[in-house]
């Protein structure tokens, strides 16, 4: 058989599905089903009824398969059955086709061959289909609210349903998205008489709803679950079967999105609904039409919403409906009914209504009292009312044909005989008799006009008799004790149809009516599951002629979808157990899916007795039902509170919660208004509001009344529960809370006997009310509200007030409504609708506020004349408040970081402008508000991230800098690539933005699985934010939920809450201490030709912090973003970003240590290079050096003090004229000199700037072979294809230069032009290696290049000339940063901005974006020349510069606050992954003195880049230069240096394969000391060793902090000694000879004999340094090789190098307390024991 698919133009799409690849070889003489290879989970039951077998299942045309489960079926459909779509007629928002049978086997017989399909779209959000019998009309649901709903079609069909034709199935999709949501095409549509079935596929297993039943769980169970549907009176005790009412409705949650659909079937005769894992549902009715209602939703309120919309919003309930309920069956007489009111009374507990069950009739027949027992029931409600309570009774629908007591006729009975108001027998004639309660009873059909008639007129007629307030109805199922009749039920196909769902007793008429019987719409078997609906609608009716004007309420036990239109209802006959206590949630949920907000469960059970702790617990939870009734059977002892002792603690908890209740009943109040005017939820699901938390999906152990009130009760007995929460804990008190700190984690609770939990969210404003016994009294009293402040400080509620019992007020307008909104610590009460005037002249007297640090200060109120705060209800106030205006200020964030800001420009900028004397002008004055900034407009999450798309508020105008337009619309992506590091990432999703051409190192593959990872991250809504957590400490570690939020083309800011104020790097500027002032202080970041100084920009640019948390651990955060940028940190704690181009690209690591996160730091941005061996020793260094004779006579005096020394560099005085490559004539003889120096041990490292004169007159094939090969920095060619030409040290040729000119002067004169190597692209690499290489074969024998000048530096501005090309705001951007000099532009000292550069990729930047990576791409394009490992040091550096250089820390000054500096830069390079570095010992800049050179002479002989340079035309300032004193110490504390350098070079090595920090501040291995978290004047080599240097001028003494067993160390003799105090600072004498060193104990560090230089110390045999801790133990390792190697050689050490090295051991130390033995693990050879005996030690 061929399947064909016809074309729908214009209003569906088409496909076809797949069909098996066997030809089947029909035959006319027979069917043969054509079986699809399809999954189990897929298949369809083609036989759901009893006694399935292969010849059965053939004889219908399936196919059979059987297996060894039963629960998945062995009989199922084929392809070949089911329908075609014949004809289609094809409007745009609604169409028909015709449909017609295929030629194969019937399941039950009798089916339509011609069926008529109707589809439209209702609504934008509402798809009906309909399919129903194209030639007879069949029974459809005269549903009253919907019937008179006007459909409004805007959108087109064809986006979201497609058709298949042969054979015929739907499939919904969503139009946004594209997913198909309900997909029919799996299995064939079967539509007979009396068996209707359609199956479809569905996104997801999140299914909710589908009733009425007992469901254990909320989400529905999808393994092969039957559930059927058809109204009955039964016990709701957790079986599958079938209950009260008939529910034909789910809702699919399609993904951590939120978007989700529902679906409803409107057929209300008996069906069942089959879930099975495909995910798929499969529907089977046995009558009516298949009409359903596809609704869609962005969440899952949404949905709820759409459904109500639909089938009629709930009404409010009057609000004395709110208050707590009491009955039970049977109290025995209306004594025993007040003694219960008043023992309930007497305890003071909160309680409006007294029920009374059909035991208050006369032999319980309706409009009956019981003169007897009950004789005064007349008075009854007037007793209630005049405590301002209210009474309830209940009213059955079936009616007693008996006479009443003394033989009196039964008037009720006798009148609706009369009027002909009862159901009948299939005559049409005979009423049916059945029995209930009272006796044989005839029952009403209240379908019928006649029997409503008569139904209201009884009913007015008692009400006369007996006062009541609101009345109940049960048994409206219908419920009949008979089955069927008292004559039993015909033999036809009404009574036994073909197929029968697998209802209750698998029997239609069990406990109810004949099947056949007649009512006004229909045959029984049509309309049963509409009797509650029906006697809804009549009672409504009732309800309106007795109570006019009045609300009262009304409550069923039946129910169909629209009688929330109208009424409550509860959860039936439930039991004293602590099951029920649990599947009351569910119940409750799923009600509020269903459109009926006023539900309860029987509090503490109907049938059987509750034990105390039962009773107890469900009177807590009971207390937030919205339908709040403690109700039991007969036969069982009381269970009202009282019944327990007033000085119980069931009454003390009971009376607690309850008061709760009351004090929130204007919040759960609004809750039922926005239920009737929205279609909202009163009682929530979690998975509502937390939809993006798949934890929730399954959440029913919990709940929130709305979206602000979370009730986590216990339902356990002596257990506590967990709770999943994202909220504030409301106070015992109700007038106070704390902040509950965890999000989206499971919390182990603490919830004694007396409580339950409770939480607000913050972000909630709840309005409340003092409470009282009753809801008359209570609203007597002043109102209030709670504020739940959420991160931002922010929260809004709303207020909906009226007289609480006259009938629509919404409609009518007689009611009050008020919105409140916090911002800004400032309340806005709006009233929106003043409509009633309350005459208790209510005021808010209490307002509480959860969520600030500090008690305000002051409080102010508008509008309101009266003093203190009596706020009138009806009237519009704003209410602010203050706090300490310290505390305050520090939540500013600044909207004008620019100066000369005034009031008008702040508020250009959407902004606040605030001036206060009594704050510091640090402070913003002009700062943003708390919604400023973007919110999510969608989110999607995975298992290993998340995206978001978020749109800027467009209530706040521009951020107002011309020539950079904000970006309204961004993606925001987040990456979890390891545990302990993720990814964020903010970028323009439309249009190309420059992002850094930096390549590190993360997994292919991003982490997925939760549990591993070290943190969590959560997104605020408004304003967008990210939030990370350390999971083990909850510490929120990165908050960017603030305001200020702004992304434009050339100004990006962005602001986070700091975890501390322990915040550490950030440069490349001077700090004047290691640990960040976070007191407002803001730090420019551009690379910049700039010596050191306090705020100003220097060589590098490292946007990396690590911040040290409260709890001891630590985290790293880089942003990847190379433009011109600046940090503010403010006491907040907090810090803002702000960069001028580029995308927010931000790298985490978790640590949790510092050493740690330096080590993921380094691992993400590629660890340090490990440098040559002798690159450790000392070097020295001069700009200056008139000719190579005095580098000569230099190294002559050293060798003859005999000072330790290994390196001796050229600066560019070696050049001729200060170009590259060119040998001066005055360093003629350097060559010879060097290779002297070299064959004595010696190495030589020379200078090169990466600027090319381009003005020679002699051939110059530096500048020629780089002209020809492209490689200079040039304009875009729309501009000009000229080279950027700039200055810097280069000299014109054939000049003597003056340098008594001022500088300009001399620049202009006597610089030549020099262009910029563009060192991007592969081929400057090329050409710049090759000139290096042809120095070294033609010129001069190196071992390291030192390469200067690389920020670019230029001695004019922009170019020569100074007229930058292009677009000016490149140069002189909308925002400057703080940059030294920022007035002249960024173009200052430099090239210009708009000069072009190439990337290797070939993609085309401007300098603007690359420049802080000029320096970093110089680094990368240096390659080996010599063979040998060598030593590159640069100037400039950017993230992962250190894979390939050192860094020295630039032109300083010859200061003493030099050298304390000099450690803080040290330690910040650390962090930043440059290991090898150090300062200019004795200073660049300005003469040095003696003692000041001395002193840092024993400092730098510490740092590992160690080398003495100054400037030229200051005196020299190496060790020689000075005195005998002089040399001898240097010598002396060099000498330590060389001995130590095995473990200096060990250290180099762990850095090189670890990432572990060689310069170590002593809060890496302190962390739990805070003492060590501003250390800045003493440093470690790795762990082990301390270094307290003299730092300042006449110190004769060191003050060190002392942790651990630390040991003074002394080189002469290698002895130590230990300092004998731990955890202390100690002040140790300094006299100028000496440094102050320590070993700490517990660490064996290695040694070697010092000597001239690392050539021959290398020689040396090596020692051991064994430093006992405490417990006499210590350890440490080695790592040796021959120190320059880069080739392959035997390598030892496990763990392979980067590069691997020659000859390589590495050795670990450790010495064992109980052994008293050194054993030496050496990884090429056996283990080595050594005895020792530790007093010889």
């Amino acid at each position: 058989m061929a399947v064909t698919t016809v074309t729908l133009i214009a209003l569906f799409f088409t496909r076809e599905p797949e069909a098996s690849k066997e030809d089947p070889g029909i035959t006319p003489e027979g069917f043969v089903p054509q079986c699809p290879n399809i999954p189990l989970s897929h298949r369809v039951d083609c036989f759901p009824d009893a006694g399935a077998s292969k010849q059965q299942c053939e004889q219908r045309g399936c196919c059979w398969n059987p297996l060894d489960e039963r629960n998945v079926p062995w009989c199922f459909f084929p392809v070949n059955h089911g329908y075609t779509a014949e004809s289609v007629n094809k409007p745009r928002a609604n169409g028909k086709s015709t449909l017609k049978r295929m030629a194969a086997p019937s399941l039950f017989g009798a089916d339509v061959t011609e069926l008529s399909l109707h589809a439209e779209m209702q609504t934008n959000k509402r798809l009906r289909f309909k399919i129903s019998d194209a030639h007879k009309q069949r029974f459809e649901v005269p549903h009253e609210h919907i019937a008179g709903l006007n459909s409004d079609p805007s959108g087109n069909i064809g986006d979201v349903l497609e058709i298949t034709n042969k054979p015929f199935g739907l499939t919904v999709i969503r139009k946004e998205t594209k997913k198909v949501l309900f997909d029919t095409t799996m299995a064939p549509l079967v539509f007979s008489d009396q068996y209707l079935q359609l199956s479809a596929k569905l996104p997801s297993h999140n299914i909710y709803g589908l009733g009425e039943h007992v469901h254990q769980n909320y989400r529905l169970d999808t393994n092969w679950r039957t559930w059927p549907i058809f109204t009955r009176d039964a016990f709701p005790n957790g079986g599958t079967h079938n209950l009260y009412g008939h529910y034909p409705f789910f809702l699919c949650l399609e993904d951590e999105s939120g978007k989700s659909f529902g679906v409803f079937l409107m057929n209300s005769n008996a069906m069942e609904v089959v879930l099975q894992p495909a995910p798929a549902v499969t529907y089977r009715t046995i009558g009516g039409v298949l009409d359903f209602y596809i609704l869609f939703g962005d969440t899952p309120e949404q949905v709820v919403q759409e459904f109500l919309e639909l089938i009629g919003r709930p009404v409010i309930p009057p609000y004395w409906s709110l208050g707590f309920q009491l009955s039970r069956w049977n109290y025995g007489s209306l004594a025993e009914v007040k003694a219960t009111v008043e023992r309930n009374r007497a305890t003071n507990m909160p309680y409006d209504i007294q029920y009374t069950d059909i035991d208050y009739m006369e032999d319980k027949k309706d409009f009956t009292y019981d003169k007897v027992k009950f004789s005064e029931l007349p008075q009854f409600a007037d007793y209630l009312h005049e405590k301002g309570q209210k009474y309830i009774l209940i009213l059955d629908p079936a009616v007693a044909t008996s006479k009443r007591v003394g033989n009196t006729p039964y008037e009720a009975y006798d009148r609706g005989t009369a009027q002909k108001a009862w159901v009948f027998q299939s005559d049409g004639k005979t009423p049916l008799l059945g029995e209930v309660w009272p006796g044989e009873t005839v029952f009403p059909d209240y379908t019928s006009q006649a029997c409503i008639d008569w139904w209201v007129d009884e009913y007015e007629r008692f009400y006369r008799e007996i006062k009541h307030d609101a009345l109940w109805i049960d048994m409206n199922e219908v419920a009949n004790f008979k089955k069927g009749s008292i004559n039993g039920c015909a033999d036809n196909n009404l009574n036994y149809p073909p197929y029968t769902p697998r209802v209750l007793d698998e029997v239609l008429y069990s406990k109810t009516l004949c099947m056949d019987a007649k009512q006004a719409w229909g045959n029984h078997y049509d309309v049963h599951s509409l009797y509650g609906y029906s006697m809804v609608l009549a009672t409504e009716h009732a309800l309106q002629r007795v109570f006019g004007e009045n609300r009262t309420l009304m409550l069923t036990r039946s129910s169909f979808p629209g009688v929330g239109k109208y009424s409550g209802h509860w959860l039936g006959d439930n039991g004293a157990n602590w099951n029920d206590i649990k599947w009351a949630i569910p119940g409750m949920l799923e009600f509020g899916l269903f459109g009926v907000p006023y539900i309860g469960a029987d509090i503490c059970g109907f049938f059987d007795e509750p034990s105390e702790e039962l009773c107890r617990r469900w009177m807590q939870v009971g207390a937030f039902y919205p339908f709040s009734r403690n109700h039991n059977a007969e036969g069982y002892k009381p269970q009202d509170p009282a019944a327990f002792g007033p000085d119980s603690l069931l009454v003390a908890t009971s009376k607690h919660y309850l008061e709760i209740r009351y004090t929130l009943l204007p919040y759960l109040y609004t809750l039922f208004y926005k239920a009737h005017t929205t279609g909202e939820t009163v009682v929530r699901p979690v998975m509502h509001e937390f939809f993006t938390d798949s934890n929730t999906w399954d959440v029913d152990r919990q709940f929130l009344w709305g979206k602000n009130l979370l009730i986590t009760p216990v339902l356990d007995p002596v257990k506590h529960p967990r709770t999943i929460t994202h909220t504030y804990e409301l106070s015992n008190t109700r007038s106070g809370g704390f902040l509950f700190l965890y999000r989206k984690k499971h919390v182990n609770m603490h919830l004694p006997a007396d409580k339950l939990g409770l939480h607000i969210r913050g972000g909630a404003i709840l309005p409340t009310q003092r409470p009282n016994v009753t809801t008359t009294y209570s609203r007597l009293n002043p109102m209030g509200l709670i504020i739940a402040l959420d991160d931002n400080g922010q929260a809004a509620g709303e207020l909906f007030w009226d007289d609480g019992d006259t009938r629509a007020t919404v409609e009518t307008g007689k009611h009050i409504h008020y919105t409140f909104s916090v911002l800004n610590r400032k309340l806005t009460m709006q009233v929106t609708h003043a409509g009633y005037q309350d005459p208790n002249n209510l005021k808010f007297d209490n307002i509480v506020i959860l969520g600030e640090p500090h008690r305000p200060t002051s409080v102010s109120v508008t509008h309101v004349q009266s003093s203190g705060l009596g706020l009138a209800l009806r009237e519009t106030y704003v209410l602010a408040w203050d706090l300490d205006p310290v505390d305050e200020a520090y939540q500013r964030f600044d909207c004008y970081p620019e100066e000369n800001s005034d009031e008008a420009k702040c508020k250009a900028r959407g902004c606040i402008w605030q001036v206060r004397g009594d704050m510091d002008d640090s402070v913003p004055w002009c700062y943003f508000p708390t919604d400023y900034g973007y919110s999510v407009s969608n989110s999607q999450q995975t298992l290993s991230g998340m995206t978001v798309d978020i749109n800027r508020n467009m209530r706040y105008r521009s951020s107002n800098r011309p020539g950079s337009p904000d970006i309204n619309n961004l993606r925001v992506e987040i990456i979890y690539h390891k545990s302990d590091m993720l990814q964020f990432k903010i970028w323009d999703p439309t249009t190309e933005r420059y992002e850094v051409p930096v390549e590190l190192s993360v997994p292919a593959t991003p982490d997925t699985d939760e549990n591993s990872r070290l943190y969590k991250v959560q997104i605020t809504q408004n304003p967008f934010g990210i939030q990370v957590y350390r999971k083990s400490t909850g510490t929120k570690i990165w908050d960017s939920s603030v305001p200020g939020f702004t992304f434009s083309d050339m100004f990006i800011q962005v602001s986070t809450r700091l975890a501390s104020e322990n915040i550490y790097g950030f440069g490349e500027t001077e700090h004047p201490t290691y640990r960040h002032n976070l007191d407002f202080h803001t730090w420019g970041m551009f690379s910049k030709d700039q010596p050191p100084g306090y705020k100003m920009n220097c060589y590098g640019v490292h946007p990396f912090y690590m911040g040290l948390e409260d709890t001891t651990d630590a985290h790293g955060v880089l942003l990847l973003n190379s433009n011109a940028m600046d940090v503010t940190f403010q006491p907040t704690p907090a810090l803002t970003y702000r960069t001028l181009g580029g995308i927010l690209d931000f790298y985490m690591v978790l640590g949790p240590t510092p050493e740690s996160v330096v080590q993921q730091y380094t691992e993400l941005i590629g660890r340090p290079v490990l440098p040559a061996y002798w690159s450790l020793g000392f070097q020295l260094c001069r700009y200056g050096y008139v000719n190579d004779t005095e580098i000569s006579d230099l190294y002559r005096d050293m060798k003859k003090a005999g000072i330790p020394y290994d390196v001796q560099y050229g600066d560019i005085d070696y050049m001729e004229r200060q170009l590259d490559f060119v040998l001066s004539s005055d360093f003629s003889n350097l060559p010879a000199l060097v290779d002297t120096m070299r064959g004595e041990g010696m190495r030589f490292i020379f200078i090169l700037d990466p600027a090319i004169s381009g003005n020679e007159t002699q051939p110059y094939p530096a500048f020629e072979r780089g002209v020809a090969a492209d490689v200079f920095i040039k304009w875009p060619k729309e501009l000009s294809d000229e080279i950027v030409w700039g200055k810097v040290w280069p000299d014109f040729p054939n000049v003597t230069v003056d340098e008594s000119l001022d500088w300009d002067t001399q620049v202009e004169l006597y610089r030549a032009f020099a262009a910029f190597p563009d060192f991007f692209r592969d081929t400057t690499a090329a050409w710049w290696r090759q000139e290096i290489k042809d120095f070294y074969d033609k010129t001069m024998k190196f071992d390291g290049l030192w390469i200067d000048m690389n920020e670019p530096a230029s001695f004019v501005h922009g170019t020569v000339g100074g007229k930058c090309l292009g677009n000016p705001l490149l140069e002189n951007p909308p925002y400057m940063p703080p940059l030294e000099s920022k007035h002249l532009g960024l173009n200052h000292k430099t090239l210009c901005m708009n000069s072009e550069q190439i990337l290797p990729s070939g993609k085309r930047v401007k300098h603007y974006d690359v420049h802080n990576l000029y320096g970093w791409s110089h680094t990368n394009a240096l390659l080996n020349v010599t063979g040998k490992r060598g030593i590159v040091v640069t100037r400039s550096t950017y993230p992962s510069s250190g894979k390939w250089a050192g860094h020295w820390l630039g032109d300083n000054f010859a200061a003493w606050d030099q050298l304390e500096k000099s450690i803080i830069g040290m330690m910040e390079f650390s962090l930043f992954g440059i290991p090898y570095t150090g300062a200019d010992i004795c200073g660049f800049f300005n003469p040095s003195e003696y003692e000041l050179c001395l002193r840092w002479m024993q400092l730098g002989a510490f740092y590992p880049y160690s080398r003495n340079h100054n400037g030229k035309g200051n005196p020299r300032q190496d060790p020689v230069s000075w005195d005998e004193r002089f040399a001898n110490v240097s010598r002396d504390v060099l000498n330590i240096r060389y001995t130590l350098l095995p473990y200096l070079y060990t250290l180099m090595y762990e850095a090189h394969v670890k990432g572990s920090t060689v310069v170590r501040p002593l809060l890496h291995e302190f962390v739990d000391d805070k003492n060590t978290y501003g250390v800045h004047k003493q440093f470690l080599w790795g762990p082990a060793f301390l270094i307290t240097p003299a730092l300042a001028k006449v110190w004769t003494h060191t003050h060190t902090h002392t942790h651990t067993h630390f040991y003074i160390y002394t080189y002469i003799s290698h002895c130590a000694k230990d300092i004998g105090v731990r955890r202390q600072m100690l002040t140790m004498n300094t006299p100028l000879e000496h440094i102050n060193l320590h070993i700490r104990g517990g660490y064996i560090i290695p040694w070697q004999k010092a000597e001239p230089n690392t050539f021959f110390s290398r020689k040396n045999p090596l020692g051991l340094i064994v430093a006992l801790s405490d417990s006499n133990t210590a350890q440490g390792s080695l790592f040796w090789d021959d120190g320059e190697g880069i080739g392959k050689g035997v390598q030892c050490y496990s763990r392979p190098l980067e590069t691997p090295v020659l000859w390589t051991y590495a050795t670990n130390f450790v010495i064992s307390q109980t052994h008293q033995t050194l054993r030496v693990n050496l990884f090429c050879e056996e283990p080595i024991l050594i005895n020792f005996n530790t007093k010889h030690l």
